[in-house]
């Protein structure tokens, strides 16, 4: 299992509950590829972009800390891609150090 970073940014032109559902569906994809959320999503909420995106100036923002097999993300983050919702999207692996500083398990490889 890997630890990773998720950050999200959503289109600003959508409602926050619309938004929010977009939260739910990363969710339900991260633990349908064997993957878990650690802790909560941090919600950001709706932020100004440093510039415009799709010509949009405003979009909603949450990071999630991720435990997934390796690999496992490809296809969640190939949905991302091809979102129209979504303006940007993140996917790092975190160090181990940091993953440990974070209290998220991790199991070498």
């Amino acid at each position: 299992m890997r630890s990773y970073e998720l950050m999200v940014i959503v289109s600003g032109s959508l409602e926050e509950s619309a938004a929010h559902n977009w939260i739910n569906t990363l969710t339900k994809q991260i633990s349908a590829v064997g993957g878990s959320i650690h802790g909560t999503p941090d919600w950001w909420g709706k932020r100004r972009l440093a510039y415009p995106i799709k010509k949009q100036s405003e979009g909603f923002y949450a990071i999630f800390n991720v435990v997934a097999p390796g690999g496992a993300l490809d296809e969640v983050e190939r949905t991302l891609r091809i979102a129209d919702d979504v303006l940007r999207h993140k996917l790092l692996r975190l160090p181990d150090h940091e993953a440990a500083r974070r209290g998220m398990a991790v199991a070498s490889v």
